[in-house]
């Protein structure tokens, strides 16, 4: 049996998250950026474009199957860093193809973003499962909270390094930044995985009378009663994570006035919060990896609840006016988020071995998409949510009160889910469970 992997190693594996989130935020912000800005064409396209890009997670639980039949993580996390590369790539020349040639630049499109999907959904689930195998249990909440923050390392490090690469606009400028973007990406994947599973697999490859069909694999994760309740609690908490996304600004302009500028500044300091909390997790949770499952279940409702108040107070806010203390609103609202996130990767990577054997990456698979659907509704839903609001009650900022109130309650709902797991009892037939307090 292989040694654990140390900070070295951890590091290393957040190697390939920051890679993954170098060619997603150019895809999600750049390219974006060109359709609307240069090209002039309706916002909705990129956001179609995108919906693409998550729709294709709900495959993450296929991707995991795979790599449990066939035992290794490597491959899968290296030919999905490929095809996400690629479909960078693609994505970057289809966009340049729009200004001459719409439709066969938009039919590459669509190509690209089933790529990127794909590709994504391939490398993420089984780093996922293959950090879990490797690392520690005292370990894990610092390992989880390190390569979420290694990943945003990525969208900063490509935005601000490709921002500047980009200028002045070209499509062929486009391609070749697009390009090299991808390139590294798959570099650091290289360097991050190489030699980390070792010759031998992180567990045996399942023998042939243990390969179930995928729609049987699936049912008996499903079955699990932890690993379903998990499931449900990560779609709400994500769910109301991402709705916050598209209405934060808006909401800092319309009701109080701020510029863009000011509103901008402000997302930089949830953001900050958001780091912030999760540096907390790694930090606390290594230091009580005693009660490693209690402390990860503290901070999970914990974060849930405060991200719930911080929503609460923002609702309230207009009644204070100008007197209300928006800056520490936002941080305090990034800060539950990072808090109750990291807890929830850690959570993953602690649960993702408990249940049926051979089921690791079918099960992390099956998280995987539950945040991936709520990722792809959540940002839609809230902007939609406010937009409704405002045709029914007029006034701006009791249409933002409507909306924050609302994702609020899905966030206590997500704590009241999270409260729930790891307390049940050991059932026939499913294996361990966490330990009930």
């Amino acid at each position: 049996m292989r040694a654990p992997l140390g900070w070295f190693g951890i590091v290393r594996l957040g190697l390939v998250q920051t890679a993954l989130g170098a060619i997603v935020v150019l895809t999600t912000s750049a390219l974006n950026r060109v359709m609307v800005v240069e090209l002039a064409l309706p916002a909705t396209l990129p956001g179609v474009l995108v919906g693409i890009h998550y729709a294709l997670q709900m495959l993450r639980p296929r991707w995991g199957y795979g790599s449990d039949m066939g035992g290794r993580r490597t491959p899968w996390i290296l030919g999905g860093m490929a095809v996400l590369g690629m479909g960078g790539v693609l994505a970057a020349a289809a966009t340049a193809l729009m200004g001459s040639d719409f439709n066969a630049g938009l039919a590459l499109s669509v190509l690209a973003f089933l790529m990127i999907g794909l590709g994504v959904g391939a490398s993420g689930t089984s780093l996922l499962v293959l950090l879990a195998a490797r690392v520690d249990e005292q370990r894990r909440a610092a390992a989880a909270s390190i390569v979420w923050i290694m990943m945003i390392a990525g969208f900063i490090l490509t935005t601000a390094i490709g921002g500047r690469l980009l200028d002045p606009y070209s499509p062929e400028r486009l391609v070749a930044v697009s390009a090299g973007v991808s390139l590294i990406a798959m570099l650091l994947a290289t360097i991050g995985v190489l030699g980390i599973e070792g010759p031998s697999p992180a567990r045996p490859a399942a023998a042939p009378s243990a390969k179930p069909p995928f729609r049987r694999a699936i049912a008996e994760v499903w079955a699990e009663p932890e690993a379903r309740r998990f499931t449900i609690f990560i779609f709400l908490s994500m769910l109301a994570y991402s709705a916050q996304d598209l209405i934060l600004e808006p909401f800092a302009g319309a009701v109080f006035g701020r510029t863009l500028g000011e509103s901008t500044q402000l997302s930089s300091l949830q953001n900050g919060g958001t780091l912030a909390g999760m540096v907390m997790v790694a930090v606390i949770g290594s230091a009580f990896h005693g009660r490693f499952a209690h402390t990860l279940r503290g901070f999970t409702i914990g974060g849930c609840l405060f991200a719930a108040s911080a929503l609460l107070l923002l609702a309230a806010s207009p009644a204070m006016g100008d007197a209300f203390p928006l800056a520490p609103a936002f941080f305090a609202l990034g800060l539950g988020n990072g808090i109750f996130a990291a807890a929830a990767i850690a959570s993953m990577m602690q649960m993702v071995g408990q249940g049926r054997e051979q089921r690791e990456g079918t099960r992390m698979g099956l998280w995987g998409a539950a945040q991936a659907v709520a990722f792809g509704i959540g940002g839609l839903a809230g902007a939609a949510l406010v937009d409704v609001a405002r045709l029914v009650l007029g006034a701006p900022h009791a249409a933002y009160a409507t909306v924050f109130v609302i994702d609020a309650l899905v966030f206590v709902a997500a704590a009241m889910l999270a409260a729930r797991i790891g307390r049940q009892r050991r059932e026939p037939g499913y294996g361990p469970m966490l330990p009930a307090e």
